[in-house]
């Protein structure tokens, strides 16, 4: 992948991002559309292609993107904050990225074995055979708590390696219901983890590059800032904004502008969406008019 290209005679600087390929695909693509960046690509492509001129992307498991930021063949990229402690990679962090594959929430990656089994801690866990793909952090975990047991890399399909090949394993979950449906219980959390948005600190002493993934950074978290977020104008008299500013959960004081007929005015506000379905009959009963619902791209601060 090449750092510039040339069109028409000039040259076009190129940043170079990784992109999870995986469990965090979808919601990473949706995220990117939201902030302003489209990418296309056919189903077995690894390589999107973006509405972007300034982006060459390419597609990889999370597990190792930091690795390839660390090492300079990406600029930037987005993982998780798992797998950068996961690998020691040496990158900086622009932004966490409060997103995971089924949610907002971030996830955890938990000890966890059969409900009828005997380890109750992780000191139960001296001397035990333990299955993750968390290798090295499930090993700094166990040193921090002056236990020794076995940890063997699990290839996936970890929930059902307990108890017959390991007595315990550490598992990524977002909801527990995985871990319930495999007769497995948590006994402790070794971390919680959200996608991160991590640059290579070289490239970040390139003045075009390190501009390119702050305004990046800015845009997605906008992005995510609008996420479960509308919203609302209306309508009201003049006479009832006090009354109304009480029952408003604004972002901060509502917008208010003023109409022809100066016996009454426009408010307009952000609102978290789950209010909604309470607040608009609110409005009503307090005389709004006119109310107008719809939806938000981006919130920037």
């Amino acid at each position: 992948m090449l750092s510039t290209i040339l069109d028409d005679n000039k040259v076009i600087n190129q940043l170079k991002l990784g992109l999870p390929k995986g469990s965090l695909e979808q919601a990473t693509f949706m995220l990117m559309k939201r902030a302003g960046f489209n990418f296309s690509r056919s189903e077995r492509s690894y390589f999107p292609v973006s509405d972007d001129e300034e982006l060459v992307s390419a597609m990889i498991r999370a597990q190792e993107i930091a690795g390839y930021v660390a090492n300079g063949v990406f600029d930037a990229g987005i993982t998780g904050k798992d797998w950068i402690m996961e690998n020691n990679a040496n990158v900086v962090e622009i932004t966490e990225l409060k997103y995971s594959k089924q949610s907002m929430k971030p996830v955890q990656w938990v000890v966890a074995v059969p409900f009828d089994s005997e380890i109750k801690s992780v000191k139960d866990l001296q001397g035990k055979r333990i299955a993750t793909e968390l290798v090295e952090t499930t090993k700094r975990y166990l040193a921090s708590n002056d236990v020794e047991a076995e940890v063997l890399f699990s290839w996936g399909a970890t929930e059902v390696k307990a108890p017959v090949l390991a007595d315990a394993i550490v598992e990524v979950t977002e909801t527990g219901r995985s871990l319930k449906a495999n007769n497995l219980k948590i006994i402790d959390t070794i971390l919680t983890s959200t996608p991160r948005l991590i640059a290579n600190p070289e490239s970040l002493q390139d003045p075009w590059k390190k501009s390119k993934i702050d305004r990046m950074a800015l845009l997605i978290e906008g992005a995510i800032n609008a996420t479960s977020r509308v919203g609302l104008k209306f309508n009201l008299p003049a006479d009832k904004i006090e009354i109304i500013k009480e029952v408003l959960p604004a972002m901060k004081n509502p917008t208010i502008s003023s109409l022809l007929d100066e016996k009454w005015v426009a408010l307009e506000i952000i609102v978290d969406e789950a209010k909604v379905r309470k607040l608009i009959p609110e409005i009503k009963r307090l005389g709004g008019s006119d109310i107008i619902e719809y939806p938000l791209n981006k919130v920037i601060y």
